[in-house]
């Protein structure tokens, strides 16, 4: 997904105690046509891992960590490289995820770029810069670095591009990311205790608790979905709940050999538009926007919010102790997790960089086990070492406890609108007419399947 995605879409990060702020999704969605193709040059010469031996180099970093925890962790980590490298200066150019996202294929296309940028895992962002040959490959340093031992396959996949930037998901590696994301269920504890209830631990015992939380004249349900992409992330989980997931991967990362025409997904859209005829959800959720409803389920409005775990850090400010967080249940109450999520935006090198043995050494840097540390201690969640890390009781426990057993036990989904170039505008309209009762839960997959048909069909 996809917040202000990941995504609003896709997707980011997540905080926690001390942090002042929520990350962005890497997930936003939107998407806009891919760059005329270019040659990306080839690298002729082995790479070079002695940062300290480069020379006087000046890098130049587009990030978007603009935010509390993410801003903290950035300058913190900075400000070590810089001292460890003397030789090396950090050029940082910082935007909100909305800004990069904007100016970044601009960027790219002309004959300064910068060195490291942090580009939307995304076919409208990445893919289209690897299928125009703007980023590096980074498979010849993830060998010398060890990348591939430091992540698991499960995480490298979000930055993984065929080089001709159709396949998603597969073939070369193009970014390496910091922070991880999961969307589960934040629940108040004191309201839920309030109604008599604990934590459901199977997905009837969560829809059991939506309807006496309704009877009880409480919110069910916090949604905000004017911004369209808040709904995917609400979909998904109720998706993934009926649908493999296998199927699910195949259907987001867009290849051939699925169907949204089945019946699992026609049981998941009937669901939703049930949570609505039910009363699930606020009213004028359609109209509400996404910053609005956390807000507000913040301030005590609601018993359970689906959202990312970007959203932790500012919910726990707002909350306390009676914010918690759970994996959506499954059927049963030993069923395998499974969970929409992934990684924060990566950190690419450019393919007209002239430093990309230092652009490398600092990638590596601010993703290193100390790095995942300082991650921790400035409220976000590392992708990495996740299980290593010291964290209090509480939400920022949950989180924690909750990536590490989705990552662990292979249960990560990615997000839907990762699967065509063009599926976030599609799939976020297509909800918005579905939970309005625009459309018909035959129609609004109707409307997926072309999407999804015509470009896995095309692509080979």
């Amino acid at each position: 997904m996809t917040p202000p995605t990941r995504r609003p879409h896709r997707s980011t990060t997540l905080a926690a105690l001390a942090a002042g702020a929520a990350l962005l999704a890497a997930c936003a969605p939107g998407s806009s046509a891919p760059p005329a193709a270019t040659s990306a040059p080839a690298s002729a010469s082995p790479v070079r891992t002695d940062a300290a031996a480069l020379g006087n180099v000046t890098l130049t970093v587009w990030d978007q960590e603009v935010r509390g925890g993410q801003a903290a962790q950035m300058k913190q980590l900075n400000a070590a490289f810089e001292a460890k490298y003397p030789n090396i200066k950090l050029n940082r150019v910082s935007r909100s995820f909305d800004d990069l996202n904007t100016t970044l294929r601009l960027a790219l296309s002309g004959n300064e770029p910068p060195d490291v940028v942090e580009a939307n895992n995304g076919r409208s962002s990445m893919g289209a810069f690897v299928k125009a040959g703007q980023l590096r490959p980074l498979d010849p340093y993830a060998q010398a670095y060890g990348w591939k031992e430091r992540y698991p396959d499960s995480v490298l996949k979000y930055s993984r591009y065929s080089a001709d930037g159709k396949l998603f998901g597969e073939g070369n590696l193009y970014g390496l990311p910091q922070v991880g994301e999961v969307v589960g269920v934040f629940y108040n504890a004191a309201k839920l205790k309030s109604l008599g209830l604990r934590p459901p631990a199977t997905w009837a015992e969560f829809e059991s608790a939506l309807a006496k939380a309704k009877t009880a004249g409480e919110v069910p349900l916090q949604l905000g979905n004017l911004d369209k992409w808040p709904a995917v992330h609400v979909f998904g989980t109720v998706q993934s709940r009926s649908v493999p997931a296998d199927q699910i991967a195949t259907l987001a990362f867009g290849r051939k050999g699925a169907s949204w025409n089945t019946p699992e997904n026609v049981k998941a859209a009937e669901q939703l538009v049930g949570w609505v005829d039910q009363g699930y959800f606020n009213k004028g959720f359609n109209g509400q926007g996404y910053d609005a409803a956390w807000q507000a389920f913040g301030k005590g409005e609601g018993v359970f919010l689906i959202g990312g775990t970007w959203l932790l850090a500012d919910l726990q400010k707002a909350l306390g102790e009676n914010l918690r967080f759970m994996l959506p249940p499954g059927a049963t109450a030993g069923a395998p997790p499974v969970a929409t999520g992934g990684t924060g935006l990566p950190f690419a090198i450019t393919a007209k960089s002239p430093n990309p043995d230092a652009a490398a050494a600092y990638i590596d840097f601010i993703t290193s086990a100390d790095a995942m540390k300082v991650l921790t201690d400035t409220g976000n969640l590392p992708v990495a070492d996740t299980g290593a890390q010291s964290v209090p009781e509480g939400p920022q426990k949950d989180v924690f406890t909750a990536f590490g057993t989705v990552t662990g036990k292979d249960g990560l989904v990615p997000y839907l609108d990762y699967a065509t170039p063009t599926f976030a505008d599609t799939l976020g309209a297509a909800l918005q007419d579905l939970l309005a009762k625009k459309a018909a839960p035959q129609e609004f997959l109707g409307t997926l399947e072309k999407d999804y048909k015509t470009f896995a069909e095309s692509n080979g």
